[in-house]
């Protein structure tokens, strides 16, 4: 077998839409691996934001050419299965899914080493389908009852693809717990890249709380907005738009001020002089509090899921990068703003926590557990 350096290898990624999480590490993974082809479900990316696919077209599925897939995609779930099981793999010595939906599922032989890096457990199908059905207005009726029974085999078909999966990468511990419940298999955390050298350090703070997120429900910006609302002393900034605007707005007080859209240079000049960046969603990692924190800027966060472990709490004492509050609820966050103002955060304590989580850290992670695992499964020295 051919050394890792000339082996014929594929990358699978669930779709290309955007730049967003699993775009970035997908990024880091054709720069570790420049030999690789690309093959999605469908490739949307405009021309001018296609410089992290460093020139590569993907490889797509039938899905691409079905009507509206390139706004209504996910509508296409039901057929996500088979689109990714008819991508012929068999040419390739490593196959490398990159997923949170489907792209595990892709058919390999025993001599093809697949291994997967998991963003999640098909989410909407496992542990958050209720949640999802809520939100989706689909708790009842004869679309609710068809909802479920496609779950209900999505889930199926998860499970069991599962086993083609050589080894695991999880993007963080909840994840690995989560792949553990799933799927009954172990996995490798390996964190994220996050480009802090993109982020100067900045000591001195401005009086004002920061959030930012796309505006949908799980992100609970309503929540933020409702407690900082009935902190009238309190300034809150909020960037960035979405479904939830108008609910958003309608709970926004006189010191809360509603950015919208922001290109990245604005969101970056506010993480550099907020106070706090405030964060109220269970995240399975979150990049953005990294960022903030890679400013010197301390974080006030939900305490379950990933930022468990991208941020350090009161109990790390001069290493402390934030505090924790434990239910989304707004008595719950403003008893957290409270005890963050009762304490003194370290601005270069918070940007050497973020240092945890570079780009080169991922580079060596990822390139050398690829490498371990390919010398193992095909005998290379």
């Amino acid at each position: 077998m051919r050394p890792l350096e000339a082996a014929r290898v594929a990358i699978v990624h669930d779709w290309l839409t955007v730049y967003a999480g699993a775009e970035r590490v997908l990024e880091q993974m054709l720069l570790a691996l420049p030999q690789a082809d690309l093959y999605s479900l469908v490739d949307f990316v405009p021309e001018d934001a296609r410089g992290f696919l460093g020139g590569r077209r993907a490889r797509t599925s039938f899905l691409q050419r079905l009507p509206r897939a390139r706004t209504h995609y996910r509508s296409y779930l039901p057929l996500m299965p088979l689109a990714v099981e008819q991508f012929d793999l068999s040419g390739y010595d490593l196959v490398i899914s990159s997923s949170h939906a489907v792209a595990k599922g892709v058919l390999t032989g025993p001599d093809q080493l697949h291994l997967c890096i998991c963003y999640s457990p098909i989410r909407y199908a496992w542990d958050l389908q209720h949640q999802y059905l809520e939100e989706s207005g689909l708790t009842r009726g004869v679309k609710g009852a068809a909802a479920r029974l496609l779950l209900h085999y999505v889930r199926l078909w998860d499970a069991r693809t599962a086993n083609g999966v050589d080894d695991f990468i999880a993007i963080s511990g909840f994840i690995a717990r989560r792949i553990q419940k799933v799927y009954r298999r172990d996995a490798t955390v390996i964190y994220p890249p996050v480009d802090t050298d993109g982020f100067a350090l900045r000591p001195d703070k401005e009086d004002f709380y920061l959030t930012a997120s796309r505006l949908v429900p799980y992100k609970k910006i309503d929540l933020i907005v409702e407690a900082f609302s009935a902190l009238p002393d309190r300034r809150l900034v909020v960037i960035g738009d979405g479904p939830e605007m108008a609910k958003v707005r309608a709970k926004a007080g006189p010191n809360v001020q509603l950015l919208g859209y922001q290109p990245f240079s604005v969101l970056k000049d506010h993480l550099q002089r907020a106070r706090a960046f405030v964060f109220a969603a269970e995240e399975d990692f979150g990049i953005v509090p990294l960022e903030a924190q890679a400013c010197g800027t301390p974080v006030i966060a939900y305490g379950k899921g990933g930022s468990l472990e991208t941020v350090r709490g009161p109990e790390a004492g001069e290493g402390a990068t934030g505090v924790f509050f434990e239910a989304q609820t707004v008595a719950s966050l403003q008893g957290a703003v409270r005890a963050f103002e009762a304490q003194t955060f370290s601005p270069e304590a918070a940007r050497a926590n973020a240092e945890r989580f570079s780009v080169a850290r991922f580079q060596e992670a990822f390139g050398s557990f690829v490498a371990a695992r390919y010398r193992a499964f095909h005998g290379v020295t």
